[in-house]
């Protein structure tokens, strides 16, 4: 009996018991499906969730004052300046697209006749490029408006809603701030939402920072942003930013300088780590599902004895009864893996059909893998079944009944 005969005789040996090839089959089924949509779905969230930290700015180094010491006339002088911007720009400036620097306060302005408290940040013409701001409605702050000091201010969209009931109203539209009246130039919102952890909340206002100057009793830039041109240089400008600030400060000052590359890291470690688990998880199912392949096996054995003995006794050899039985086993495992592929599949790709703002990755790692282990769990738990079908005695297996 050779391979292609084996196969033969395997097929029509599960045609005869379809509803149990289906049942038994079932397990690899749901096992393959599991084992891609896992894998589907971890490199889905694991991309979005990275994507959502990279949003928040491209390469993004950011600096801020920590502490000094306690007289408050030294504080102020260890507060990062404007000339300290000046000088990253200046010192690192191959290395980086722009460095952003932003001035915080607090002011109250009145709305629908009552008092809001709102966040202004002053900014410079760089801040929405670092920042990965999306300006809704109207424009950006420029150059000339940093250089005129011109009183124009890009406000939330939320915010924008509450004061004048929608985007397009708010453009063109005065807002007072600390007794001075500046116009509404531009709507916009954070491409990913830091949820009021950063310098933007739902209501703030952004004015141009040499216009918000005059606004604060002292010069404090909280923080610096920093895009830098290469992912492979953000280490070492996080370096040159940390030796900059402290060669122009005195000693005892403290900055925090940092980048999002240990967030990322930490992100995909998680995203990693949740892959496995549900691997794991779906591996326990395969495993599960080649018992029951074996167990029906052992069933099949012993109903199909006198049939064994039948074939030993014609001249069938104890190898080509053990082949034709692990056929079997591996048809019936292989079948299950295929159709569970072909559902793992199926799933992701509709999703693509139906919408294209989300992005579905399909791995052709974990197909070769599921196949792979179809074939396997085949072979592992046929072995047995086969092997003790092979070891029948032929005159004793013709008796049996």
């Amino acid at each position: 009996m050779n391979l292609s005969e084996a196969v033969n005789f395997s097929l029509q040996a599960l045609r005869a018991n379809r509803l149990r090839t289906f049942l038994t089959a079932l397990g690899l089924i749901i096992g393959n499906a599991s084992v891609i949509l896992v894998v589907t779905i971890s490199l889905a969230s694991k991309n979005l969730i990275l994507d959502q930290i990279r949003g928040i700015g491209s390469n993004l180094v950011y600096a801020s004052y920590v502490t000094g010491g306690q007289n408050v006339a030294k504080v102020e002088a260890d507060f990062v300046k404007l000339a300290d911007v000046q000088a990253i720009r200046d010192a690192v400036g191959g290395s980086i697209v722009a460095a952003s620097a932003v001035m915080q306060n607090n002011d109250q302005i009145v709305v629908n006749g009552k008092v809001r408290e709102v966040t202004i940040n002053g900014v410079d013409d760089q801040y929405a490029r670092v920042r990965n701001l999306v300006v809704l409605r109207g424009r950006a702050f420029d150059q000339s408006d940093m250089t005129l000091r011109e009183r124009v201010a890009m406000i939330t969209d939320k915010l924008a809603i509450r004061i004048f009931g929608s985007q397009e109203a708010a453009l063109g539209q005065p807002i007072k701030i600390s007794q001075l009246q500046f116009t509404v130039i531009g709507t916009f919102r954070e491409k990913t939402s830091t949820f009021g952890q950063g310098e933007i909340t739902d209501e703030t206002i952004l004015i141009p920072i040499t216009v918000m100057r005059y606004f604060v009793p002292y010069e404090r830039i909280d923080p610096v942003y920093i895009e830098v041109r290469n992912a492979a240089d953000v280490s070492v400008v996080r370096g040159q930013v940390t030796n900059i600030l402290a060669r122009r400060h005195r000693v005892g000052a403290q900055y925090n300088v940092q980048d999002l590359q240990a967030i990322l890291d930490t992100a995909n470690s998680i995203a990693n780590v949740l892959t496995i688990v549900l691997i794991i998880v779906s591996a326990i199912a395969l495993v599960i599902s080649g018992i029951g392949i074996m167990n029906i096996m052992l069933v099949t054995v012993t109903e199909r004895t006198r049939e064994i003995g039948l074939r030993m006794a014609v001249g069938a050899s104890r190898r080509e009864v053990m082949l034709q039985f692990l056929v079997e086993s591996v048809l019936i495992s292989l079948a299950g893996g295929t159709v569970g592929i072909i559902i793992g599949l199926v799933l992701p790709l509709s999703v693509r059909l139906i919408t294209e703002q989300v992005r579905v990755p399909i791995s052709p790692i974990s197909v070769l893998v599921a196949f792979a282990v179809s074939f396997t769990v085949g072979v592992g738990f046929g072995l047995l079944p086969a092997r003790r079908a092979s070891q029948l005695n032929p005159t004793e297996a013709l008796r049996y009944e």
